[in-house]
């Protein structure tokens, strides 16, 4: 019989959403377990590399997300690994506002909030069963470097990004409607050094062109020259990079790592050969992994809609808010399909959009939560993400201190908390 742990909240994936809602609970008081695969957390932010934290306000400055997302970035700033917040142009002619960072110092700072809110890390950890009994999850099967264990906790949180926990629970999920496609990953790679003076002296016109010359070429895999300065360097980290794929096929996921590589090394040898500022350039890295923008998605109690976003629709229940525009990658061609919203527009997402339908005990974040491939082109990202596990880590201490149901968590008591600490609820 595997040995039995307990928990209060049980966090099944450490990437930037799910470790934000650990620290969350462990900060509250709650005995939190926090589950990932790597050897260290921030999931898309440090594995994936995407090196840059999107969309902190509305187009016209209105700040929208705060609290603990703000307080990673205090801390990566502190430690020079951050930096200065920016609206900037991307290659593809969209305004979008970011702060750059780098994913090795990252890691430092996610490993830092994590012990210090008291939370237990199983790191190099896989979930191989989850038990579920009527509305209930039971435990968790995990397979760690000292063998199988078994975790009983009070809440699931399940951070996965592919709903791995609350897929082997039997929860319900969303289909794809006709016409939809799940957006494609992509292949980070760092690339340097980099003249910046003089490719930030590059017109967008001129930058659209090289982007549809590489495209054309296939030296890209897309039309974009998009990137993020490392704070500590010359280099960046360039999201150019496009692979259709179920990342839930692990065959597919895997020829998809192999291509991801292929079109780094392509794309970077365009960028020293055609690219004013780096010509002095050659690829650096790789990210761990495929960066995945969208899997699975949970059926929740209750589907936030782009007309949700759109209309800025307001919420009793809201845990969060976010004003990233609806951004799709399509599954073929080298565009976007990127729907701005208004000058001073920022939606709100509800705490029916992280519970799950039919469990009781559960919570899902991260780019897995209750929205429709519409919704999940916005709020995916990460900035919107940390947010959302903030709301996610307090309602989970709440409940697991109440008897473990989580719409039995008073609302007031968990937005009071939620703006206490900083975060923006609209």
């Amino acid at each position: 019989m595997a040995p039995l742990e307990e928990a209060d909240v049980a966090v099944f994936g450490g990437g930037v959403a799910g470790t934000m809602a650990a620290v969350a609970a462990g900060r509250s008081g709650a005995r939190v377990v926090l589950i990932e695969r790597y050897g260290f957390f921030g999931g898309n932010a440090t594995a994936g590399a995407v090196a840059q934290f999107n969309s902190w306000q509305t187009a016209n400055g209105r700040r929208v997300v705060a609290g603990l997302a703000q307080e990673v970035v205090d801390r990566l700033r502190a430690l020079g690994g951050a930096g200065e917040h920016e609206v900037f142009t991307m290659s593809t002619g969209h305004r979008m506002d970011r702060v750059a960072y780098s994913p090795e110092v990252l890691k430092l700072v996610l490993d830092e909030m994590v012990l210090q809110a008291g939370v237990r890390p199983m790191l190099h950890c896989t979930l191989l069963e989850v038990r579920r009994e009527g509305r209930r999850i039971l435990d968790l099967a995990l397979l760690t470097r000292g063998g199988r264990r078994r975790l009983h906790p009070k809440v699931l949180i399940d951070a996965s990004g592919d709903v791995e926990a609350l897929h082997q629970a039997g929860a319900q999920f969303l289909e794809l409607e006709p016409g939809e496609a799940l957006q494609p990953a992509t292949m980070m790679f760092r690339f340097g050094p980099i003249d910046f003076d003089v490719l930030g002296a590059v017109d967008r016109a001129s930058l659209e062109g090289l982007a549809a010359k590489g495209y054309a070429s296939g030296a890209l895999a897309r039309k974009a020259l998009h990137h993020a300065r490392d704070p500590q360097s010359d280099d960046a980290w360039f999201n150019i990079g496009r692979l259709p794929i179920d990342a839930t096929d692990p065959h597919a996921l895997s020829l998809a790592e192999i291509e991801g590589r292929r079109q780094a090394w392509q794309a970077a040898r365009f960028l020293a050969q055609e690219v004013p500022g780096c010509a002095a350039g050659r690829l650096r890295a790789f990210g761990t992994q495929v960066g995945v923008r969208e899997t699975r998605r949970a059926l929740g109690d209750h589907v936030l809609s782009a007309t949700d976003l759109v209309g800025c629709r307001p919420f009793e229940d809201v845990v969060a808010a976010g004003a990233y525009p609806i951004d799709i990658h399509p599954a073929s061609g080298g565009g976007l399909d990127y729907r701005a919203l208004g000058p001073d527009d920022a939606y709100q997402i509800p705490l029916r959009s992280l519970t799950p339908l039919g469990l009781d005990n559960a919570l899902v974040v991260g780019r897995g939560i209750s929205a429709t491939h519409e919704a999940l082109a916005a709020i995916r990202v990460m900035t919107i993400s940390m947010a959302v596990g903030h709301a996610a880590g307090l309602a989970a201490s709440l409940a697991a201190a109440g008897g473990g149901s989580i719409r039995a968590v008073g609302l007031h008591l968990l937005q009071g908390q939620l703006r206490s600490g900083g975060a923006v609820l609209g």
